[in-house]
């Protein structure tokens, strides 16, 4: 078989795969010990044909698979592969371009920069900040912060890139004690140390409570960790307020956006985010709202110079822009910490192309009213409580048990669910209570999806 049939081939696999997703269960049919039995071969001494290769990874993981990049999952926040992105991620791979300089390809390198570019606009972030396309939104706050911790450090005289951290001020972060886990590992990547994390308080909806905000900040070296989504709710914490008072300490605001971040490219959600660009560094999800495959995560920074102080590197093998007759190019491996990397800025650049403005826009406005549809038919069954209806797209329900044992019941109720395979919730813990997260981010969810969904929580209830 050549090449050429063999790639034809996996392509109808992948047609045929995403065909079915509306009438494939979510939920994975097979279990552990089933996939390691059809997956756990024992190294081969030789080589198959590259056609049984893939017949026989296509028929091994289907039973593997979780449904969610199928319209009627709403567990995480995880979006689906819009079909221009899909196919610019094949390219992708097919052109194999070492996204880390100019010189390793040209073409993509000019992609990124055109699409961070876009991006910036999108999010209404100020026009002359850096960017990066990292992994997610995990490794966009590792970059983040590390350029937070090369300014914060370098004006009090110390180059924490060639001294380290042993004998260097401490650097504070200072959260609303609501954020998401992704902070807390950046900072141990980072050497920050979790003991410096400190949660200054959030009101009774979650947003960062300022007056504590207020009290704790000093002129110690501090990052403040901003939230344009909280994770559970949706909700935004007071960008405005809290971005002033941490200028006046000289502290460093960093902004997780990585899904709300979005509602600035919608006219009806874009109060939500009112001076967030008043921040010095933001993250956001590519492989959320903006619905590309995985991995797909941008980094932000206000201040250029702390960030590639904080990430670039050189080599005397290397070909940087900066040496050549392409003085102006821009060489990506200044931006983030990685080196050899996919051009994985192509399939947002593609998404971008075929939504436009207003479509990003208009996929936005629908997943939020989705999400309302749903908090909304949910809580009209019997036995069931809302804890936070949608801001955007997040919103959270429990249901409730005769004998009281509400979180048993709660996390009954989503497993049935789950093991319905007409729809996929997640849960989590709110404020105390195990609750059922309603999270659309994908641009399959209709309103036949919504209706299935309301079904398949009814059908678990009875």
């Amino acid at each position: 078989m050549t090449t050429d049939d063999l790639l034809r081939r996996t392509a109808a696999h992948a047609a045929d795969f995403l065909a079915g997703l509306d009438a494939r269960p979510l939920a994975p049919t097979a279990g552990l010990d089933e996939l390691r039995a059809a997956l756990g071969r024992a190294l081969p001494e030789d080589g198959l044909a590259d056609a049984e290769v893939i017949e026989d990874l296509v028929r091994d993981t289907a039973p593997g698979l979780l449904g969610s990049t199928g319209g009627r999952f709403f567990g995480w926040v995880v979006g689906g592969s819009l079909p221009a992105a899909l196919a610019a991620d094949w390219l992708t791979t097919a052109w194999d371009q070492n996204a880390a300089l100019h010189a390793s390809g040209p073409a993509v390198a000019v992609v990124e920069e055109v699409t961070g570019a876009w991006l910036k606009e999108l999010l209404g972030l100020p026009g002359e900040a850096s960017f990066g396309f990292t992994t997610g939104a995990q490794l966009a706050h590792v970059t983040a912060l590390a350029a937070a911790r090369h300014q914060l450090l370098a004006g009090r005289g110390w180059d924490v890139e060639r001294r380290g951290l042993a004998g260097a001020p401490a650097v504070r972060v200072l959260t609303s004690g609501r954020q998401h886990a992704s902070i807390e590992r950046a900072v141990r990547l980072l050497g920050l140390g979790t003991d410096h994390l400190r949660a200054v308080g959030s009101d009774a909806d979650g947003r960062i409570d300022v007056a504590g905000l207020a009290r704790d900040l000093t002129d110690a070296p501090t990052v403040v960790c901003l939230q344009a989504g909280e994770i559970n709710t949706g909700l935004f914490d007071p960008f405005a307020e809290a971005c002033a008072l941490a200028a006046a300490r000289g502290a460093w605001v960093h902004v997780d956006g990585a899904f709300g971040l979005w509602a600035a490219a919608s006219e009806r959600l874009r109060h939500l985010v009112a001076g967030v660009e008043r921040a010095d560094s933001w993250t956001v999800d590519g492989h959320k709202w903006l619905n590309v495959p995985f991995d797909s995560g941008f980094v932000f920074v206000r201040h250029p110079d702390a960030h590639r102080a904080a990430v670039s590197t050189r080599a005397s093998y290397l070909v940087h822009a900066g040496d050549t007759a392409e003085a102006t190019a821009r060489d990506q491996l200044d931006w983030t910490p990685e080196w050899s990397r996919r051009a994985r800025a192509v399939p947002v650049y593609a998404a971008i192309r075929a939504l436009g403005r207003n479509g990003i826009a208009e996929l936005v406005d629908g997943c939020v009213e989705h999400t309302h549809r749903l908090v909304d038919g949910i809580a009209g069954l019997p036995g069931v409580e809302v804890l936070a209806r949608p801001v955007i797209n997040q919103g959270l329900v429990r249901f409730l048990a005769e004998d009281g044992d509400h979180d048993a019941r709660t996390d009954a109720v989503i497993e049935r669910v789950q093991r319905g395979g007409a729809a996929w919730f997640g849960g989590t813990t709110w404020n105390g209570a195990r609750a059922m997260r309603i999270s659309v981010v994908n641009w399959r969810t209709d309103d036949r999806a919504v209706d299935r969904a309301i079904a398949a929580v009814h059908a678990a209830l009875t």
